[in-house]
């Protein structure tokens, strides 16, 4: 069994990261931009957040982080994105979810500018990606992209079960397995919570890609020798022995199911150092114009 060690993969990628904006910059090129609207103080999205700003400082990047309280309406909201969007000197931005009620998240993500939306989520993203073209692509799936590629995992013509269909993790991940090149073209299945037969589809698995959000989900019961296991869920457990009150669980049982895996990644250290990263790459094509002019 191999661990999949995200943390490892994502420094080596940011280290790149930094030593090509180091040359743009002595060339006399711009250095990328990336800005972050925070909106309340989620305890998930303001570790988040002040993560990805860290991330900028080691790859050489400007970052701007603009607050605001959890009483911002939706129309101050989109008036700052609408000011990024017109602001010359910055790359990309994006806006951390989640958002207050009030506020329609879909209408936030459609206001953002698709040649800025590094997170990739804006409709014009979405579809590009599904179909091929170059494109900004959401965090956490090309992260996992960017593990299989570091891991020479073989991919081609192997089965591959994603377990969630959300909009962020599990159907752009389906999408991206299927795409005729590495890492993808295997054969794709999507189970969810309607799915009535999701431990006889995992047993077929060669890939298990987990986006459910249910701690432990996945048990040894359902894995075959030799799986590859991406493990994406990230719920806070309490944990009175924690001095936090809690610590992350994955959606997969690791203690029993690793020892039947090729590979696998823990949580945490797995997929999550990787979601920042994708996020710095995207950032970079963003302040190199690679995609959209």
């Amino acid at each position: 069994m191999t661990l999949i060690d995200g943390k490892a993969v994502a420094n080596a990628i940011k280290e790149e990261i930094a030593q090509e904006v180091a040359d743009i910059v002595a060339r006399g090129g711009k250095r990328p931009h990336l800005a972050a609207i925070l909106v309340g103080h989620d305890g998930g999205s303001e570790t988040y957040v002040k993560n990805k700003v860290l991330a900028c400082e080691q790859c050489g990047f400007t970052s701007t982080l603009i607050r605001f309280e959890d009483d911002v309406t939706e129309e101050e909201l989109l008036s700052q994105v609408e000011k990024l969007n017109n602001d010359d000197d910055v790359d990309g931005f994006i806006v951390q979810l989640p958002l207050p009620r009030h506020i329609s998240e879909q209408k936030v993500i459609e206001a953002i500018d698709y040649k800025k939306d590094v997170d990739g989520f804006h409709p014009i993203n979405v579809g590009r990606m599904s179909i091929g073209l170059p494109c900004y692509i959401s965090a956490t799936p090309n992260g996992i992209l960017q593990l299989l590629k570091y891991y020479n995992i073989e991919t081609s013509g192997k089965k591959c079960v994603v377990l969630g269909r959300s909009n962020i993790v599990g159907k752009p991940m389906a999408q991206l397995m299927m795409q005729k090149r590495y890492p993808g073209d295997s054969t794709v299945t999507v189970c969810h919570s309607h799915t009535p037969n999701i431990k006889e589809e995992c047993l077929q698995a060669d890939i298990i890609i987990a986006a459910l959000g249910q701690p432990g989900f996945v048990t040894a019961d359902m894995v075959k020798p030799g799986a590859v296991i991406i493990d994406v869920g990230t719920t806070r457990v309490p944990d009175s022995t924690r001095k936090s009150g809690f610590r992350l669980s994955g959606d997969v049982d690791f203690e029993n199911v690793a020892e039947k895996c090729s590979y696998i990644s823990p949580v945490p250290g797995g997929v999550g150092p990787m979601t920042i990263c994708s996020l710095m790459k995207n950032t970079l094509s963003a302040g190199k114009k690679e995609f959209y002019k």
